[in-house]
């Protein structure tokens, strides 16, 4: 494995804007940065300075920057990302340019767009590194295990959304009147179904879903890896073919009546392994504050990662320790 020697600081980059590559050197072999009369600064008293006040934060940007940009090609997925990302930043300020550069200053540390561009690809790297790091730690039993209880083929199926109208400025009983209300239509509803009325046109009739409304609740093709809210997913999963949820059920955009109409057989493992691993990950990492910052620490452990300062290893080991039990206690928050 190829080893990663970590002497980079900050200083670099000022040294090759100040110095140049003719600086001047004493002799004890110091790089003098300036001098005046009485007086000098070394290169030496430079980096001791900025590795004190800015080493650690800088030197973690340097060196993930010098991993992940050679793993991580940027794409136009990336690219296409950090646009949208600062597309929705300027319409937050209106467009007002001034008011967006004194935004991102304060709070992401950065002088202008450029910067930001390269903060956002930095953060897009290290999610997708960390992804990838945390589906090498995923055992073959786990994906097993999730193939054979969650895996299923793909399914066609109608429904009829009833959202609650719900508004911020209402009091909770108000809200909770109002998710009653539409609970309640759901169920009356179902009793319409029960009498024989047909799925399509109580869809038409009732639905609140105005992308399926007109087609009688026809929902495209969905499995475990659609996008699709998990509540619905499990009940869409345990209805037989041709049946109908006896109960409303409840996801994040309101009660739904749903109508399974055909599902595909199962795929083989081999064809979703993948796409598991992808699952799985993102599972693991949803439910742990800590494993983003975990995975990152051992990622660049495993790509052989050693220091030449030791008052900067012990540094950064330290920043890494604050930064996971910070993320652990804000969960327990």
């Amino acid at each position: 494995m190829k080893k990663i020697f970590v002497n980079i600081s900050l200083l670099t980059a000022i040294l090759l804007l100040v110095t140049g590559c003719g600086s001047a050197k004493l002799k004890n072999g110091e790089e003098k940065v300036v001098e005046f009369k009485g007086g000098k600064v070394t290169a030496d008293t430079l980096y001791n300075s900025l590795k004190d006040k800015y080493g650690i934060a800088t030197l973690i940007d340097l060196m993930d920057h010098e991993l992940l940009d050679k793993e991580y090609k940027t794409t136009e997925e990336e690219t296409n990302q950090i646009n949208n990302q600062i597309t929705q930043m300027k319409q937050n300020y209106q467009d007002n340019e001034e008011g967006f550069l004194t935004a991102i200053r304060q709070y992401f540390g950065v002088t202008d767009e450029n910067e930001l561009r390269d903060l956002l690809s930095l953060d897009y790297k290290r999610n997708a590194a960390v992804e990838d790091y945390v589906k090498g730690q995923i055992e073959d039993a786990e994906i097993e295990e999730y193939y054979n209880s969650k895996t299923i083929g793909k399914i066609t199926a109608r429904h009829i959304l009833i959202k609650p109208e719900v508004k911020d400025d209402m009091s909770e009983d108000e809200k909770k009147e109002a998710e009653k209300k539409a609970e309640e239509e759901a169920k009356d509803i179902i009793k319409q179904l029960d009498e024989g009325k047909k799925f399509a046109t109580l869809a038409k009739k009732y639905s609140d879903d105005t992308g399926t409304k007109k087609d009688g609740g026809k929902l495209e093709e969905f499995d475990n890896n659609s996008n699709m809210d998990e509540n619905f997913l499990d009940a869409s999963a345990k209805l037989e073919v041709g049946k109908y949820t006896k109960e409303p059920v409840k996801s994040q955009y309101g009660y739904h009546i749903i109508l399974k109409e055909s599902e595909k057989d199962k795929p083989k493992l081999k064809t979703v392994k993948e796409d598991i691993k992808k699952t799985l990950a993102t599972e693991k990492l949803k439910n742990s504050t800590t494993l983003h910052y975990e995975a990152l620490r051992d990622y660049r452990k495993e790509k052989g990662l050693k220091f030449s300062d030791s008052k900067l290893k012990k540094e950064y080991n330290k920043y890494m320790e604050n930064l996971i039990n910070n993320a652990s206690q804000n969960a327990t928050n």
